[in-house]
């Protein structure tokens, strides 16, 4: 045994190993590491160690990578600052993880990390991967039963039978007894009355798999008001407690759980905060020679600055084709404030990277619904005669499309009939994940697993069978273009497509200088480029630019042929167009391929206790399709202007400062035309008859804007040349802080002289309903010339808030009753306007139609009388959830029997 070794001896030759300092060394790299606990959408928990000083960015992507997620800039992680889980109790106190952050920075209270999604598609046709599509729908289920997404008992029904139909397969009465759900938790406030309903829905979704339900889930949801709203709550000028909701096209502002406007992000100048404030620039109207600055009081700095933050990533994320980089070497001199910018990937960037991946395949099981208690019937020998259910575990298939709901072997339509062509023989089957159709190929797939209903053959701009097959063309980090600004400036929208594998873009076009038309498109075919496109080209946007080039004065051909040149000579196409929607926030919603709905019931006279055939069956079409949202979907395939329409004089010089808004503008073919006004023959107003069937009676109106300070002498011209005595008035004159109409009439006791000294108006009466929801007005109407008089009636409507919906459903049928009554017997045109002349009045007109429509004993079918609307003024019916809102209006009144068929009327037709 060697005791003692002098030092040298270990400096030779031989090899040695420092023991103790690789201990220490060991010891210290542990304490070097930061554990995070992250709770997945499906409740399971993961722990990750990453470096002590390591940044949020690296532990977002080792989460992405155990999910194995490719599409992953949709998600975040969240967490508390109080440690606790997420919740609406503690909303302000809510953080995302901040990837250029430290780890340990910004959880200091400890506490879980919550895998969530941050910015909510629009759309979920734009997720290439099954597997993202079920991250969303696990979201949005925690949404519902968390009462962060708040929903009609209806559709919380429909919801709900997709999650059935995604974890129990399809339907069969032997297995399925009476009952079978009353151990899952689907949705808050669960009741046996809405299991049978979830129940019925259930047997309508046969043979869609795990993948179909769960997309046509999202389908609906993103229908919801509340879909993708990340709400903040504040305090407006007047103190009231108010939420603002940062969404993918603005900013959202609620009151008492209703919406009270959409501050799209183009019609936003600039979003800034100081401590507790923050403050929106708008747009200067047309009509307004100000600026709008909108303030609200947060509750918080850090609160205020969070809002701020969000509005930053989703303007970035959504609107954005790549995010603006930060200055780091060239910062400018005396810069304060947040130096916040959004790192990541932008949804477009997002989508085109999923695009040019690799499908992954991956098996991955699905979670269940919570169970309660239940008892399910399993007999073998009943089991055995059955075909096999689907299993929860699957195998993505990348970006395999899944069919529609309730795709029809024959096609129907919840709208009594409105369908296109039936399809043209030898169609062939056409998903997203496929080539894009040639010119001889429609657009549907035949039998059960259609992905879209019946079409005609399509050819698009584009086309062209001579030439041989291109693949597509993207550049990534291109320069911007120099016409960018007009985004910003002039309301122009910049638009790139790339062509897609047959070198086609899936848009057509019609006008042009030699037909004295404004270049527009006419047609967007589903899952192209054009339809795929960020921002979105839509059906009527009229072409300004391509490729920079002014198209104005071009004709026709000339536009095909620079489109069809420009895949050969650009490899992608830059349009910039002038989005022809009225916006209720920047582009409205997205237009979605569209489906048909099938009720499960039958639909003759028996199946409606013979109540009478065919109104009491587009009632039940009417109840249907509002359930499953088939009607909404249709309403937003509807074209907003009709095609071939001109409005070349409200483009005049003279008459577009008439316009209280650029882009919403009378047919020269139905406008209203002065004969003796002393400025012009011009009027923002259009002449609208409806007819109805089977009673003789024609109900004629003038749509019109709310009239301008510079208007009001061509308003009351207009009522005295067509003779009217009503006006129906659906709009404030000021709506949060903005003005919708010019008061053109006097106050109680005064007397209005017109510009022109011809006309006088005086108010001899004016009177509020108990509820304070209307106001009834007499006026006066004198001809100094003639000396005839005139009594005029007006009746306004309070409380509807632009762009949305009444609260109350019976106080605006009392309202439109009223309307009825008054003008009972009139052969003149009654005057309807709210602020634009289109969405509230359009509403009103319809549920007039459809209440004179139950009492001649004839069906009511909304989208034909929207379609009627539209061909004589455009965008009748601006939003989505003004089509729901009326719809909902006509089924109530019928089911109530507020609104009757007249004996009378049924003899007549007899």
């Amino acid at each position: 045994m060697i005791e003692s070794v002098s030092r040298r001896a270990f400096g030779g030759s031989a090899g040695t190993y420092n023991v103790h300092a690789s201990e220490l060394a060991h010891t210290r790299g542990v304490l070097k590491t930061l554990s995070a606990t992250v709770v997945f959408l499906d409740d399971t928990v993961h722990t990750f160690r990453v470096d002590k000083h390591a940044k949020g960015e690296t532990l977002l992507e080792e989460v992405f990578q155990h999910l194995e997620l490719v599409e992953k800039d949709y998600f975040g992680l969240q967490y508390t600052e109080n440690g606790l889980a997420p919740s609406l109790v503690h909303q302000d106190l809510i953080r995302w993880l901040d990837p250029n952050k430290q780890v340990k920075k910004q959880i200091r209270n400890g506490g879980n990390f919550y895998f969530r999604v941050k910015f909510y598609v629009s759309d979920p046709s734009k997720l290439q991967e099954e597997y993202t599509r079920y991250h969303f729908y696990l979201q949005i289920r925690k949404d519902i039963l968390a009462h962060r997404l708040i929903l009609a008992p209806s559709t919380a029904c429909l919801l709900a039978s997709y999650t059935v139909q995604s974890e129990l397969g399809d339907y069969h009465p032997d297995e399925h007894k009476p009952g079978y759900l009353s151990g899952l938790s689907l949705i808050p406030g669960q009741t046996e009355e809405m299991e049978e309903k979830i129940e019925e829905l259930h047997k309508l979704h046969k043979g869609q798999s795990p993948a179909d339900a769960e997309y046509n889930y999202l389908e609906h949801a993103k229908r919801c008001e509340m879909y993708g709203v990340s709400v903040h709550g504040a305090k407006d000028s007047q103190d009231r407690d108010i939420q603002l909701g940062v969404t993918a096209n603005g900013l959202v502002i609620f009151h008492a759980g209703a919406r009270l406007n959409l501050l799209s992000w183009t019609k936003i100048v600039k979003i800034s905060f100081k401590r507790k404030q923050f403050f929106v620039q708008l747009k200067r109207e047309p009509s307004e020679t100000y600026d709008t600055l909108l303030g609200f009081n947060m509750t918080t700095y850090r609160s205020c600055k969070n809002l701020w933050k969000s509005c930053v990533e989703h303007h970035t994320f959504f609107r954005l084709h790549s995010p603006r980089r930060s200055r780091k070497f060239l910062p400018p001199p005396l810069s304060l404030g947040s130096k916040f910018f959004y790192s990541g990937r932008t949804e477009y960037q997002t989508y085109q990277q999923a695009r040019r991946s690799v499908s992954t395949q991956r098996s991955f099981i699905r979670s269940r619904s919570t169970q309660r208690s239940i008892q399910i019937n399993t007999d073998d020998t009943a089991k055995a005669s059955r075909p096999l259910r689907y299993d929860n575990k699957v195998t993505s298939l990348g970006s395999r499309e899944p069919k529609r709901a309730w795709d029809p072997p024959h096609p129907s339509d919840d709208e009594g009939g409105f369908l296109d062509k039936p399809p043209a023989p030898g169609s062939v089957p056409s998903g997203s994940g496929g080539p894009a159709p040639t010119p001889s190929t429609t657009l549907e797939e035949e039998g059960p697993a259609a992905i879209l209903p019946a079409r005609t053959t399509l050819n698009f701009v584009d086309d062209d069978v001579e030439e041989e097959v291109r693949s597509p063309v993207y550049e990534e980090n291109k320069p911007a273009s120099p016409h960018l600004h007009l985004n910003l400036e002039d309301g122009l929208v910049l638009i790139r497509i790339a062509p897609d594998e047959q070198g086609r873009f899936g848009f057509n076009v019609k006008g042009g200088a030699d037909l004295g038309m404004p270049i527009l498109v006419s047609r967007v075919a589903p899952n192209t480029p054009a339809y795929t496109s960020y921002p979105k080209l839509n059906e009527g946007d009229q072409v300004v630019l391509i490729n920079g080039c002014d198209v104005s004065g071009m004709h026709h051909e000339q536009v095909v042929s620079i489109i069809r040149t420009s895949r050969d000579t650009h490899g992608e196409l830059v349009l910039t167009v002038r989005p022809n929607v009225y916006e209720a926030g920047g582009g409205g919603e997205d237009e979605e391929p569209p489906y048909q709905y099938v009720p499960e019931s039958s639909l003759g006279p028996s199946a409606v206790g013979g109540q009478g055939g065919a109104l009491a069956q587009s009632m039940l079409l009417l109840a249907d399709g509002l359930a499953s949202g088939a009607l909404v979907a249709q309403f937003e395939r509807l074209y907003r202007k009709k095609p071939g329409m001109s409005m070349l004089h409200a483009n005049k010089q003279e008459n577009v400062i008439k316009n209280r808004y650029r882009d919403i503008s009378p047919y020269d073919a139905s406008r209203v035309i002065l004969h003796e006004a002393p400025d012009g023959d011009y009027i923002n107003a259009n002449t609208v008859a409806m007819e109805i069937p089977g009673s003789g009676i024609v109900n004629r109106y003038i749509a019109t804007q709310g009239p301008l300070a510079s208007t009001v002498g061509d308003f009351w011209h207009m009522l005295v040349e067509a003779g009217s005595t009503l006006v129906v008035m659906v709009t404030t004159l000021v709506e949060r802080g903005r003005t919708k109409c010019h008061k053109y009439w006097p106050s109680l006791g005064e007397t209005l002289e017109l510009s022109n000294g011809r006309f006088s108006i005086s108010c001899a009466k004016e009177e509020a309903d108990p509820s304070g929801s209307f106001v009834f007005r007499e006026f006066v109407l004198l001809d100094s010339q003639t000396g005839e008089k005139r009594d005029v009636t007006q009746m306004q409507y309070l409380a509807w808030p632009d762009h949305g919906v009444p609260d109350d459903v019976n106080r605006f049928l009392a309202f439109t009753r009223q309307v009825r009554h008054e003008r009972s017997g009139m052969v003149e045109p009654a005057i309807v306007h709210c602020s634009a002349g289109i969405g509230r009045t359009g509403v009103l007109i319809l549920m007039e139609t459809a209440m004179c429509l139950i009492e001649a004993n004839q069906p009511v079918y909304p989208l034909e009388i929207c379609r009627q609307m539209r061909n004589q003024r455009a965008m009748m019916i601006q939003t989505p959830s003004q089509y729901k809102f009326v719809c909902s209006c006509v089924h109530h009144a019928f089911t109530e029997e507020l609104v009757k068929p007249l004996p009378e009327l049924n003899q007549l037709n007899r």
